[in-house]
């Protein structure tokens, strides 16, 4: 394994359901089939697609939430999948989850001092409680919160605050990589901003990896490095931001992007229009699994399948028969509006008028 390389999917498929009596059976969902990729020490890599891609299934198949139908995962070298006992529970301490709502991931009867201490009474037994009480507070503060609100519960807080107690909580354990499914989806646009700085800052100030599921791509665009795009379970395009936002080669990707709504936007490419509605995973398409709803489907599109291979150099693929004919002229530009947002609040906590926005608990943050 390239050292370079902290995490990678082999050929990892995940399928539900199959099961039932003789009579019947319950039909399965393929929800991931066959995604491969690589993830690189210190980088921010993002997942983006439709509701129902499977990209959230993937992210606890990398973090062994879920254990695999095939393929393998490694992280540092080592298999994920077929980890258990000790070397699950380092795994453990070494790559942390977080979850898309903040409200029910957070134990309604635990004190935010206990949510954030649980981790380190798992994996830094060496430290008593007082000990463990100094480090939660630190890392409260960490994430922009009083260290006197560890007495406090998560229905005290707002929205924003309990994503950051999330956060903090997996930062506990100093793990070397974070999952984060959705973290900002749950939360209002005036605080996404503060909670991606956040983890912007964490990940540059800790050398941490980071891997985004997400599917607004106008906030995936201002935090990662890398992105793949998913669709029905297979990863369709994938390679470094700026290829993949200003010069997409499958069509899936060149609709998704067009449909990133912007002010006074000019009329919308027909060409990147995507027609009806994503297949069902039980029962997904023969050949590219796009062809469906692909307005420049030919016949080898439905029978033939295509795999990932290099568009413009080796960090930009695409799994697409005629990628090469579709026009690569840039399509999306960055959004002003969003862009703005991420300005100012980069310049006020620069300035320090801001500390990553440490409000008090009743106050909507």
């Amino acid at each position: 394994m390239n050292r370079d390389v902290i995490l990678e999917a082999q050929d990892v498929v995940k399928h539900f359901g199959g099961g039932g009596g003789w009579l019947s059976s319950a039909p399965v969902v393929q929800a991931v089939d066959g995604v491969s990729l690589q993830i690189r020490r210190g980088e921010t890599f993002a997942v983006v697609g439709e509701s129902g891609c499977g990209k959230s299934t993937l992210a606890r198949v990398l973090m062994r939430l879920l254990a695999p139908t095939s393929g393998n995962v490694l992280f540092d070298g080592r298999d994920v999948s077929a980890a258990t006992g000790r070397d699950l529970k380092t795994l453990r301490q070494e790559m942390q989850f977080i979850f898309q709502d903040p409200f029910s991931s957070l134990n309604p009867r635990m004190s935010v001092g206990e949510l954030v201490g649980e981790p380190l009474e798992v994996h830094a037994t060496d430290l008593n409680a007082q000990q463990r009480r100094d480090r939660v507070a630190d890392l409260l503060r960490k994430v922009g919160l009083r260290a006197e609100y560890a007495g406090r519960y998560p229905h005290e807080f707002s929205g924003g605050q309990r994503q950051r107690i999330g956060i903090a909580r997996a930062l506990a354990s100093g793990p070397k990589l974070i999952i984060g499914d959705e973290p900002v989806s749950a939360l209002d646009v005036s605080v996404q901003a503060q909670v991606i700085n956040l983890l912007g800052d964490l990940s540059r100030d800790m050398g941490l990896t980071l891997v985004i599921i997400a599917h607004d791509l106008g906030v995936i665009r201002h935090m990662s490095d890398r992105v793949a795009v998913m669709y029905l379970g297979r990863i369709v395009e994938s390679g470094t931001t700026e290829q993949v936002y200003t010069a997409p080669r499958h069509p899936y990707t060149r609709a998704l992007l067009a449909s990133i709504p912007t002010m006074g936007a000019p009329a919308r490419d027909h060409k990147a229009t995507v027609l009806g509605e994503m297949p069902s995973p039980t029962d997904p398409p023969s050949g590219c699994r796009f062809h469906t709803r692909c307005p420049q489907a030919q016949t080898k599109c439905k029978t033939d399948t295509p795999m990932l291979h290099s568009a413009q150099d080796d960090d930009h693929q695409v799994a697409c028969h005629f990628w090469s004919t579709i026009e690569s002229t840039p399509t999306s530009k960055k959004n002003p509006a969003t862009e703005a947002r991420f300005a100012l609040y980069r310049a006020a906590v620069e300035g320090g008028t801001v500390t990553h926005k440490t409000n008090h608990p009743t106050e909507r943050t």
